[in-house]
């Protein structure tokens, strides 16, 4: 297979591109004309190009950058976008604002991996783009990356700059792991103590449980967001063509709100605090009814500020040791007419998922077989391939995730300069992109009800946010490359292509694993430790 040309060097592959030769040059007098509707990708384009080129790219009814909506498009669905740059003009149609908004990242990477810097002072350029024709359509509308921002606190300016590079690779999904044991993020009007209390730890657990024991450090960890910041985020994430989906943990994985309100555990006098150590902690909520209340009223604010369809609300690794030592909860099950306290799992989160449902919302839920949730709840499945299978033929909607190929936390190989990461087998940049979520061999109607995949990256092990990066990349390149292209992904083509991406990666400044043997000149050295999965 030959060498893909430098400049047509896209990340994810377009479904098809025709090189036309010739070259566009853009100048300071350059203009963007936006026909009505395109708007807003054409100030996107202007704020990400304009930083790094010093192009004003003004508007202009004469403009030689052309924006625009079309039906005729349609057949390209709510994402696809036509692109043609020819020498003297380009022209971007899409049938919906969101395939333009797809089209401006092809445009960013089209031109000289320079233009991509968001800040310092404009280079020189020039500030050309090769002659070219793309169609280009998705395989999935779900290409999503989870970020756990419980265990490891990340400021909304962060955020902001990982919804940039989730952007750039036409990634479409932020799910925000806003909840666990060890933090509680959000912030709650009715309940101000989940995030006076629940979002401080004393400390963190350092390295995995071992023959040694446990090792903790002696540095308290804390941190909240404002609604105010979370909504900024929401806007600027729309404003790039991504979904911001909320994650709050229940019934289990609630050690810091129960922290906070110890009166909605299974042992209401206890004291509790936030959880220092990772793993599957035994408290979780009670289930009687001023939980339930105190459920419907947090979700009730994360609906306020969050306006996704999906509200994703955890739902898995929760122990029923609890419940079965509990009379309270015992009693519960019984005049539910329950088998024994653990039904009381299913039982909860069919309540929860109700709540959402009558609100229009569309609850989501990790699980483990497959087919134990609800079926109004969309499935997100982990431990293993065929229970994305198992939950599509009982006929929920999928996000497929298999822990082995999407969890990021793992070591991106087996070399021992890598940083510290999840026990288990290296989960490989090929690893990443030979997943397919909805193998061909399944039926066409089960097949349809996968939305797609994402990646994962749990922050037991990394804190900060160069050790986010180093983990995530370029492994989110291909899980990015084979979401987009689906079948059509191809291992040799994505390599090359990669090598010329890397250099797009150096503009912006994100540390990742090189394509080649041997160490990193600056690998981050992330300590701590990461569960499977959520």
């Amino acid at each position: 297979m030959p060498a893909p040309r430098p400049d047509l060097a896209l990340l994810p592959r377009p479904s098809k591109v025709s090189p036309l030769g010739g070259r566009l040059t853009l100048g300071r007098d350059t203009a963007v004309r936006a026909l009505p509707g395109a708007e807003p990708a054409a100030d996107l384009l202007r704020s990400l190009v304009g930083p790094a080129t010093g192009l004003p790219l003004a508007p202009s009814p004469e403009g030689r950058i052309v924006l625009a909506l079309d039906d005729r498009l349609g057949g390209l669905g709510d994402e696809g976008y036509g692109l043609t740059v020819g020498p003297q003009a380009l022209l971007l149609r899409a049938a919906r604002p969101t395939g333009l908004l797809r089209g401006v990242q092809t445009v960013r990477q089209l031109l000289p991996a320079e233009a991509l810097l968001l800040s310092g002072d404009p280079a020189a350029g020039p500030w050309e783009l090769p002659c070219v024709e793309i169609t280009d359509v998705p395989d999935r509308p779900w290409r999503g990356a989870l970020l756990d921002v419980a265990r490891h606190f990340q400021p909304v300016g962060y955020l902001r700059r990982y919804v940039d590079l989730l952007a750039l690779h036409k990634l479409n999904v932020l799910h925000l792991h806003l909840t666990d044991d060890q933090g509680w993020r959000m912030p709650v009007d009715a309940y101000p103590r989940l995030t006076s209390v629940g979002s401080r730890r004393a400390r963190s657990q350092r390295g995995p449980s071992g023959p040694g024991g446990t090792h903790f450090d002696a540095v308290p960890h804390e941190g909240a967001y404002t609604k105010a910041e979370l909504r900024g985020l929401v806007r600027y994430a729309a404003e790039r063509g991504v979904t911001v989906v909320p994650e709050i943990e229940m019934p289990g994985h609630v050690r810091a709100a129960l922290a906070a309100h110890p009166e909605l555990g299974n042992n209401p006098g206890r004291s509790l605090e936030v959880w220092d150590r990772w793993g599957v902690c035994e408290t979780v909520l009670g289930v009687h009814e001023e939980v339930f209340d105190f459920c419907r009223t947090v979700l009730a604010e994360v609906m306020d500020v969050f306006p996704s369809p999906y509200i994703h609300i955890g739902g898995e690794e929760c122990p029923t040791t609890e419940w079965e030592n509990s009379p309270a909860a015992r009693e519960r099950a019984a005049a539910e007419g329950l088998a024994d306290p653990a039904a009381l799992h299913g039982w909860f989160l069919g309540r929860i998922g109700a709540f959402l449902v009558e609100r229009g919302r569309i609850p989501v839920g990790w699980a483990v077989s497959g087919t134990e949730l609800p079926l109004d709840f969309t499935v997100m499945t982990w431990r293993d391939p065929a229970h994305a299978l198992a939950a599509a033929r009982r006929g929920h909607r999928v996000v497929a995730a298999h822990h082995r190929a999407t969890y990021l936390d793992y070591a991106q190989s087996g070399d021992p300069f890598e940083p510290v990461a999840q026990p288990g087998t290296p989960v490989t940049l090929r690893t990443v992109h030979d997943y397919e979520p909805a193998p061909g061999e399944w039926a066409e109607d089960v097949r349809d009800r996968v939305l797609g995949t994402q990646a994962q990256l749990w922050t037991e092990y990394a804190r900060t946010p160069e050790e986010i990066e180093y983990l995530g990349f370029p492994r989110l390149c291909a899980l990015a490359d084979r979401s987009w292209s689906g079948g059509r992904g191809d291992w040799p083509g994505f390599v090359g292509r990669l090598r010329h991406h890397t250099a797009r990666l150096d503009a912006l400044g994100v540390p990742y694993r090189p394509l080649d043997a041997g160490p990193p000149a600056t690998a981050p050295t992330p300590s701590g430790t990461a569960r499977p999965h959520s």
